[in-house]
């Protein structure tokens, strides 16, 4: 059974740092990379970061570049976002996606940064 894990979100105020972890399970392909995109309501969704599963090699979206950092844990299908120096517009349902010969998706972990 494929599960697609996000912890992490939460209230925070501006300026505020939060981290935020996608497990994968149950895979029966090799991941070609993993990324973060996230939903505002009546919003299309938008790439947030993105990250190759061999080499690292990662993409930013504009709105998060200098702030934002994903890493990942090759060894155990773990990929992470570091958001530092929040601001209310970051504020969104964050979405994970694992990508290779299938792709999945998970239900996503809102994140509220607010005074």
């Amino acid at each position: 059974q494929v599960q697609i894990e996000e912890s992490g979100g939460g209230l925070v105020q501006p300026g505020g740092s939060l981290r935020l972890s996608c497990a994968a399970s149950g895979l029966t392909f090799r991941i070609d990379g993993m990324a973060w995109y996230r939903q505002v309501r009546g919003n299309q969704r938008e790439l947030v970061a993105g990250i190759s599963w061999i080499g690292g090699v990662t993409h930013y979206g504009d709105s998060v570049k200098g702030r934002f950092t994903i890493s990942r844990d090759s060894a155990k299908n773990t990929m992470f976002l570091q958001m530092n120096s929040l601001k209310p517009e970051d504020t969104a349902v964050y979405v994970c996606t694992v990508q290779g010969v299938e792709s999945y998706w998970g239900k996503g972990t809102l994140v509220t940064v607010s005074s």
